[in-house]
């Protein structure tokens, strides 16, 4: 399934999450930059908040994904997708890498969350949290994000995304209360690819998105 632009992708998602959630009380999580498009559609139709988390992969070389990512708070996350053996063995041979990576990446996600417009745990208590990506070829952006909120009191576990591999399809219906997956995709390729108009903002635009969220409501 194609869209042709993320804007349209949210404004679908929307509409179906428009009966069951408009006067629950609920909080959107975009888990990047994209997500923070289709967020906003959802956010501004059924009246909630917006909010975006930041996290940064660990990527080694030739391994085909990232082998963890850091969460807000520093917090050190393995990527699921990798078997406890497999990720033993990465871990022991690139010890010195991935712990060089660990404060880089904290570095950048500091400089980040100085711009405004991140997510508190607090602020998702008590919500139904609506977790949202412009698409997810892995399980990595949700293994980061259910680890940073998993410790705060939510309601229930909403993914709302337009695409999906089969593998992030299955780690949904293990951890998500509610699903809503406009397409899953077999051979996913980059998730460009699956959108006419190529418009994900600048994080200055993504700021302004967030910051003006509640004047957007319709």
């Amino acid at each position: 399934m194609y869209f042709q632009s993320r804007k349209q992708a949210g404004q679908i998602l929307a509409e179906q999450l428009f009966t069951k959630y408009r006067y629950k009380n609920c909080t959107v999580l975009a888990l990047d930059d994209g997500g923070a498009v289709i967020g906003s559609e959802i956010a501004k139709k059924i009246h909630c908040n917006l909010s975006i988390t930041v996290s940064e992969e660990i990527d080694l070389p030739r391994e085909p994904w990232s082998v963890g990512g850091i969460t807000p708070d520093g917090q050190f996350i393995s990527n699921s997708q990798y078997t406890e053996a497999d990720l033993a063995e990465l871990e022991q041979e690139n010890r010195s890498y991935i712990e060089e990576e660990k404060l880089a990446k904290f570095h950048i996600i500091n400089s980040m969350v100085g711009s405004g417009g991140t997510v508190s745990r607090q602020t998702l208590a008590g919500h139904n949290v609506i977790i949202t990506s412009d698409g997810l070829p892995n399980t990595y952006k949700l293994d980061v994000a259910l680890a940073f909120i998993k410790v705060v009191r939510y309601e229930k576990i909403i993914i709302a995304i337009p695409l999906a591999s089969v593998e992030v399809v299955d780690w949904m219906h293990i951890h998500a209360d509610d699903i809503y997956c406009l397409s899953v995709v077999e051979n996913y390729s980059d998730t460009d690819h699956y959108y006419e108009v190529k418009d994900i903002p600048s994080r200055d635009k993504i700021n302004q998105i967030l910051n003006a969220n509640i004047l957007n409501w319709e």
